[in-house]
Formats: C-alpha cells, structure tokens, sequence
C-alpha cells in the first residue's frame, strides 16, 4: 500500500528545494528549486521557501513536513542558521514552513542527518546499522545512524563533521575556529586556497576542469581533509559505511580512493569502514527530509 505523501524540504546554501515523497521515492513531477547563497537578504530566502512550498503541494494536501537545513540549527526552537547564509541568524525557518502548511506536523533537522537517514534506509548504507552521510559542496555536512537510529543530539546538531578540525590544517573557519573540515574541504574553500597558490579560477567546476598543478593539490588536499575526518570518526562510533555526494566529491574520478587512502591509517576498526559514493545522488536530501518523519 502506498503511503501518503509527505512534503519534503532542503534548505542549503545554494539553493532550497521542496518535493513530494512517497514511499522513499520523489513523487514525479513536484520537484522545485530556487536559487539562495550569501547575498540574499532574509526576505528574498523566505520568498524562496515560500514558491518551492507551494510549487512543491500543488492542491496536494499534507500532514506531515520533514526539513533538513545547513547547520547549525537549533531543534527545540525550529532555528536554522546556516553559515554560508548570513542573513539567517537564529532564523524561525520551522514556522515559516508551517504557516504555509497549516495543520501539518513540522519537524526541522540538520540536512546532515536527513541524507545520513537517507542513504541508510535507501542508499549506499541500507543494511547497516552505523552510517554516517556526507556532503561535500558548497559546505561539509554529515550526519549520524547509529545502530539503526537517526542521532540528532541535544541540540540538533550531532554528526557535524564539517566542523571538526582536522590536524595539519590551519585554515580559518566561518564558525570562528581554526582547521575545521568545512573551511578545508568544501569546494569554495578549495577555490579560495588555490587562489592564493596562483590558480586563477572562481568555482569548484573550473577546478574540477583544471589541468595546473595547483588545482590538482587543491583536490587532492580536500579530499585528504575528508578522509581524515573520516578516520577519526569512525574510531569514535565504529562505522560500517560512510557514504559520501556532494558536488565536489565528483571533482576527481579518484576523489573517493584519496579519501579512502586518507583514512587507511590506524586501528582495523577504522580501516574496516567502507567509504562509498552516495548511492541517492542529488535526490538524497528530500529524500532524507521526509525519512525524519517516516518510521
């Protein structure tokens, strides 16, 4: 029996999306997108959410809505605050969502968890019970299925790898601190550290593209970053597979065997992990925001 369709929503820091979901599959033909970043103002990104929404239900009728956003995001309040979106800062995206769907029941979580979700009930990780889901893109973002149970933490927040710091780095960090994954690894940070080397170029595609060196060691050095953290990760929950998408983990056909080479140091435990590409693609976030509210 098909169930009934829940609403699905991903807030990024490029872009939001919204879709139908049933039966861990987008419903065909409700998929919306708009475009958000660094220089929207607060009332353009809740335009955003409001056209994906409503282009997203159509006449359909919902009860249940299940947002994942760029942390960090506080879930008692329904906060997002995403670092690459400035002009969000403790910003009720929970409420914005349920006054467009009145009734519903609304829950927000980090868009990590949702794609970690995701992947272990659909993707790369169905039929293990430890998963962690990655994202490498404009950000790093990751999420926690734990002897088969999403984690979300006291805040909301658990499995935001993006901002461990990873050692041999010092590289500075939105949040504050130095050496976190996120300001290493993510494709803009790794334009931005190939700039200083020389490289003339403004996007993670031009670098993908590259032939100079210096884009390569970009790449290279993302993906040693990733795979460190990994490493470590895995020796605090004993992983069985982490499954890595994301626009720049595709920026190398071997991006993943350097993460994997990365993280092929210390206890058997940790090398045991297998680090796989996300097997949901781009559909893994909206897929991932309808499993927080599918048993």
């Amino acid at each position: 029996m098909t169930e009934a369709p829940v609403l699905a929503v991903d807030f990024g820091g490029t872009k939001v999306e919204a879709a139908l979901v049933a039966d861990g599959r987008l419903v065909e033909g409700t998929r919306t997108r708009r475009p958000t970043g660094p220089d929207r103002t607060a009332a353009e990104l809740d335009a955003a959410v409001t056209e994906v929404v409503r282009g997203a239900l159509g006449d359909t009728t919902v009860t249940r809505v299940g947002i994942g956003s760029a942390g960090p995001v506080d879930t008692a309040r329904g906060f997002a605050s995403p670092l690459n979106v400035p002009a969000w800062r403790d910003h009720p995206l929970r409420d914005l969502v349920a006054g467009l769907v009145p009734g519903a029941d609304v829950t927000l979580a980090i868009d990590g968890l949702a794609i970690a979700l995701a992947e272990a009930r659909h993707g790369a990780g169905a039929g293990s019970a430890n998963v962690m889901g990655m994202v490498v893109s404009t950000g790093v973002g990751g999420g926690l299925v734990l002897d088969g149970r999403g984690i979300s933490g006291a805040s909301g927040n658990a499995g935001h790898i993006g901002h461990v710091q990873v050692a041999g780095f010092d590289d500075p960090c939105l949040c504050g601190r130095r050496g976190c994954l996120e300001a290493i690894a993510s494709g803009p940070n790794s334009v931005r550290w190939a700039n200083a080397q020389g490289w003339v170029g403004a996007t993670g595609e031009e670098l993908a593209a590259s032939s100079d060196p210096v884009a390569r060691a970009a790449i290279e050095r993302s993906a040693r970053a990733v795979g460190l953290a990994i490493a470590s990760a895995s020796a605090l929950v004993d992983l069985d597979v982490v499954a890595v998408g994301g626009g720049f983990s595709h920026s190398a056909p071997d991006y993943l065997d350097l993460v994997r080479a990365a993280a092929d140091e210390g206890f058997g435990f940790v090398r045991a992990t297998r680090i796989l590409p996300a097997g949901l693609g781009g559909e893994a976030p909206l897929i991932g925001a309808a499993a927080l509210v599918v048993s």
